[in-house]
């Protein structure tokens, strides 16, 4: 009988040491819970936070995007402006070229002119010569009349010759004579000062005919000069506004490729806006599920209570009885909380089994956020560790930069918040929301995106993913 309540006193001591050990456990998975969700909750304020910075640089990029387009218009307006001024030049150009083709024809028939004149001049002089021999022998006749009619007495001689007449039809035979002679030297006298005159009259005409040619000439070859000259100031002209139409299209190339970066960098703050709700939600679903696992903690906590006082007043058979019930709800709980542990342990398991073809680091003039797994497509990959699905993204919602289809989900381990990243996928297994554990298939390997070739691109970011990807860290630090 002492035995029997020795042994009794003893599975009464076990059994109260096991209840006691199992509250102790069930306090401790409580706490960490406890804790877990308040790490949540305060994740749920960064991501809150995250979310307003967001909310504020896309405002920020909305008003560059903004003054980026109206400082387009500006330039827009100059090109338009410069090219009106060009038109105008242009034309202007042509109306002096064909000014100086016309004062070019006009140079040529004035050279032909003064050509002509030089042929008529020519003419003119051999002409001349001829008057001025003629005139010359004219001269030397008159002059031996006129020594004659000197040295023979002038005039009187004449008269002599009519005194001596014989007859009276000598007389006026003689008469005739000297009349034809007298008449004869008149003529000869009149031919030699109209020809004479002549001459200096077709001399006069043909300088005066040439300086006029010549003048206009001059005239014209300084017209031409002129719109040579203007010509030029308008081609330097044309030059200035080419070189000003040149620095505009330039500069509105410049601001059309700094639009399409803000283009793309508010695309990708909507892409973050939108996984930064998503994983607001993952995280809110992840405080829920540790509030019904902590729940659950509670009730079985309350009914092992329950259990150790009906134990206690059931004597030694219920104590077996209830060290075994004890034992098996002890183990149970143990592994539910263990999970989350294993999955975690501050590591990562690898998405799949294959070479790493491209590590973590610059490529290409930029951070390569993630290291990529050599492999052909439709290989499955899984979770790195066990959370909530963030979001998913397939190749024709044409967003999340080039990453193709993509799946990003949220983990919490020994604390800290991490998001993995997928991408290039074939295809996707998981939606929005949805609770994966370690290892489970997020999808396929594939080639979608701005891919150079079948294989796997998989990053890791303490805390929420972004677009900087400036919380990225190096996969290979923290993977098993």
């Amino acid at each position: 009988m002492k035995k029997f309540i020795s042994y009794l006193l003893v599975a009464l001591m076990v059994l109260g040491t096991g209840f006691a050990g199992s509250q102790k456990a069930s306090a401790q998975s409580t706490d960490e819970l406890e804790q877990k969700i308040e790490n949540k909750k305060n994740k749920q304020e960064e991501i809150e936070k995250e979310q307003s910075n967001l909310k504020n640089d896309k405002q920020n990029t909305e008003e560059k995007i903004e003054k980026n387009l109206d400082k387009q218009d500006s330039v827009n307006s100059e090109i338009t402006t410069i090219n009106q001024k060009l038109t105008d030049t242009r034309e202007k150009i042509s109306t002096k070229e064909n000014e100086i083709t016309d004062t070019n024809e006009q140079l040529d028939k004035l050279s032909n002119q003064i050509d002509e004149l030089n042929a008529q001049i020519e003419k003119l002089k051999k002409e001349i010569q001829e008057l001025k021999e003629r005139i010359k022998k004219r001269e030397k006749l008159l002059k031996d009349r006129l020594r004659a009619i000197q040295s023979n007495g002038g005039s009187m001689k004449y008269i002599e010759v009519i005194f001596g007449a014989k007859s009276f039809s000598d007389l006026i035979s003689r008469s005739s004579a000297v009349n034809t002679i007298m008449d004869q030297d008149k003529d000869i006298m009149e031919t030699h000062k109209r020809e004479k005159q002549e001459v200096e009259d077709k001399q006069a005409e043909v300088k005066t005919k040439k300086g006029n040619v010549e003048q206009k000439k001059a005239e014209v070859e300084d017209k031409k000069a002129s719109l040579k000259s203007q010509k030029q100031e308008l081609e330097s002209l044309k030059s200035e506004l080419d070189d000003q139409m040149a620095e505009k299209e330039s500069l509105l190339g410049d601001l059309e490729e700094k639009e399409k970066d803000l283009e793309n960098y508010k695309v990708s703050l909507e892409d973050e806006q939108e996984i930064l709700r998503k994983q607001k939600a993952a995280n809110q679903k992840a405080i829920e599920l540790a509030k019904q696992e902590k729940e659950k903690l509670k009730q079985l906590a309350r009914e092992r209570q329950r259990e150790r006082k009906a134990n206690n007043n059931s004597g030694s058979s219920s104590s077996s009885s209830s060290d075994n019930s004890s034992g098996g709800n002890s183990d149970g709980g143990s592994n539910h909380s263990a999970a989350p542990a294993s999955s975690g342990n501050g590591m990562f398991n690898y998405p799949l089994s294959a070479p790493v073809t491209s590590g973590y680091g610059q490529r290409w003039g930029s951070l390569h956020a993630g290291i990529d797994f050599g492999v052909g497509p439709g290989t499955s990959v899984g979770s790195a560790a066990s959370g909530v699905v963030i979001s998913t993204h397939s190749e024709s919602d044409g967003t999340m930069n080039g990453y193709g289809n993509v799946v990003l989900v949220s983990h919490s381990i020994n604390g800290t918040s991490y998001t993995t990243l997928y991408a290039h996928l074939s295809s996707i297994a998981v939606s929005s929301g949805q609770t994966v554990s370690s290892g489970q298939i997020v999808g396929t390997s594939g080639n979608t995106g701005q891919s150079t070739g079948p294989h796997l691109h998989f990053e890791i970011h303490r805390g929420g993913w972004n677009g900087s990807k400036s919380n990225s860290i190096n996969p290979l630090s923290v993977l098993n």
